[in-house]
């Protein structure tokens, strides 16, 4: 699934400029991507818990492939911004149903290893994707990498079939018949606290930092302002994953034994920082290989607080709910995601480069601020090994979760 979305990622940029398109409505492209996700979130969360986690994540890939057989066929930029909708819908079934069983399945001591390993497995697999990608869209055709995709979807999605078990509380199998989905108003008064509503803001601001980097608008940037084509884009893309790796597995070691913010505020500190020396080079519009430095420590930076909302997120979630909790959770962070690309592409026309990524180091330093000072965290002193956990919550037995 990773491979296929990296080998994607750079054909998009420029498929979307073929079009005969501004850099503002290019940039819709990613908006539309990610609206469908955030338009996803609430009757995903709630058929998450009502016919169970399995059969979100087996149908999430599956949509996507014809979303991206769709996208291959696209006549017009209308119709490829309805493809990119479906496509977000799609990865956004597959990312929830994944979440919700690591929260049944997972001890905290654990979870942050668990959620940062998932994610570095993505990394890996988009590491030669959008090189392999960007040679393929030069090489061959543009809309190429998007049939491939397509193909890479189904084939990945085979083995889980086979390979994942439901992991519901309600549909288990051992499952006690006093084991029953909470009501959605369960899920609702669980963000009505201080502290959720405080964390809330924070991955509004956390999403909205990272929203450019995820949906790859960041990519608009070097194609207009320095001219260059897809296969450069995908070697810088894959240069970040490298680098992106061993951080994102340290990051989750250090969540499970020093707690959530040990790497949330430091991380997003330190992509505060990243963002501004970006701005700076756009502001004096610094030589291409100097950007490409300032790409690779906003990457670096990233890296380091890949997962760590989630997990603390996870960690929230109440335990009969998840699927509904989750589901109001990431709307929240889709409402960041969806409008990070769009108020990049309206700043920078407006003000230019250099202020829409100094909007990233503001918002990047209010998430810091917010979980410094207003979360608490979840991960407790007393818990010094996942075996003391037992007596936290009742055990649950480990579900086969899919390649």
């Amino acid at each position: 699934m990773a491979l296929a979305t990296g080998i994607a990622a750079p054909a998009i940029p420029v498929f979307s400029k073929s079009f005969d398109v501004s850099f503002e409505v290019a940039s819709l492209v990613f908006t539309a991507n990610l609206l469908g996700g955030a338009v996803s979130t609430l009757p995903t969360g709630y058929l998450v818990d009502r016919i169970g986690r399995r059969k979100i994540i087996l149908a999430g890939p599956l949509l996507l492939a014809i979303s991206s057989v769709l996208t291959w066929n696209a006549h017009s930029f209308a119709e490829l911004l309805v493809y990119r909708f479906i496509g977000g819908w799609a990865q956004n079934m597959w990312t929830l149903g994944r979440l919700a069983m690591i929260a049944d399945t997972g001890a905290t001591r654990s979870r942050g290893r668990q959620i940062t390993g998932m994610l570095t497995m993505e990394t890996t697999g988009r590491l030669m994707g959008p090189a392999v990608g960007g040679f393929i869209a030069a090489a061959f055709d543009v809309r190429m990498p998007f049939l491939i995709h397509a193909a890479l979807c189904l084939l990945a999605i085979v083995p889980s079939f086979k390979l994942i078990r439901e992991s519901a509380p309600d549909r288990r199998l051992d499952a006690s018949p006093g084991e029953r989905p909470a009501e959605g108003r369960g899920a609702l008064a669980a963000l009505m606290t201080l502290p959720m509503i405080m964390f809330l803001c924070a991955q509004l601001f956390a999403s909205f930092t990272r929203g450019t980097l995820f949906s790859g608008a960041m990519h608009l940037y070097p194609v207009y302002a320095y001219g260059v084509g897809s296969g450069t884009i995908g070697m810088i893309a894959s240069m970040a994953s490298v680098i992106g790796i061993p951080i994102t597995l340290t990051s989750g070691h250090v969540m499970d034994r020093f707690g959530r913010k040990a790497t949330i505020v430091p991380g997003f500190s330190l992509l505060c920082l990243a963002f501004i020396f970006m701005a700076f080079t756009a502001q004096v519009h610094t030589a291409f290989e100097i950007w490409v430095l300032s790409f690779l420590l906003v990457q670096a930076s990233q890296s380091i607080t890949s997962g760590n909302m989630q997990t603390l997120g996870s960690d929230m979630a109440p335990r009969h709910a998840r699927g509904k909790f989750m589901g109001m959770w990431q709307l929240i962070g889709h409402i960041g995601t969806t409008l990070s690309p769009a108020v990049f592409g309206v700043v920078s026309a407006a003000y230019g480069f250099a202020a829409a990524f100094a909007v990233f180091a503001l918002t990047a330093l209010g998430s810091a601020v917010i979980v410094a000072t207003q979360v608490r965290e979840t991960v407790r002193r007393e818990d010094a090994h996942p075996a003391q956990e037992s007596t936290a919550e009742p055990a649950e037995p480990t579900a086969k979760v899919g390649a």
